[in-house]
């Protein structure tokens, strides 16, 4: 595992996606990457060439996620998110239609008395971010 300075670290439980959040999640922030990615082999818990255990990281902070080998009664919810605070118009535009396909919008693109411009979304795995675009 893929040795980071954090002393808290996000951890990601999904039901067979891990590797596709990765992939999308890394495709979306400058500065990211998949660390490590230890996968279930024939015969362990889990299915097999599902993830693990995997490390990646979005502009430079290290997450863990993992496809987990049992069934359980829950999945993300909103209470938590991920808060991204975007560079550009271009990034927030971005993000926000990449992390909303197939997703759910819980507040739309637009200007907040909070924000000049600000979305929240629960991506297709359910993970939700809040994206807001740095004042200039």
């Amino acid at each position: 595992m893929a040795k980071s300075n954090q002393k808290i670290t996000t951890f990601l439980m999904f039901s067979g996606q891990a590797e596709e959040a990765m992939n999308l999640y890394t495709s979306l922030f400058d500065q990211s990457e998949i660390l490590t990615i230890k996968r279930y082999g024939a015969g362990e818990a889990g299915a097999e060439g599902s993830v693990l255990r995997a490390t990646f990281s979005l502009h430079g902070q290290v997450f863990m996620c993992i496809d987990s080998s049992m069934k359980h009664d829950f999945t993300f919810t909103p209470a938590i998110s991920l808060y991204v605070t975007c560079e550009s118009e271009e990034e927030i535009d971005r993000v926000y239609e990449k992390l909303s396909q197939d997703g759910t919008v819980l507040m739309p693109l637009g200007a907040y008395p909070f924000s000049e411009k600000f979305g929240w979304v629960g991506d297709r795995f359910g993970v939700t971010w809040q994206l807001t675009l740095v004042k200039k």
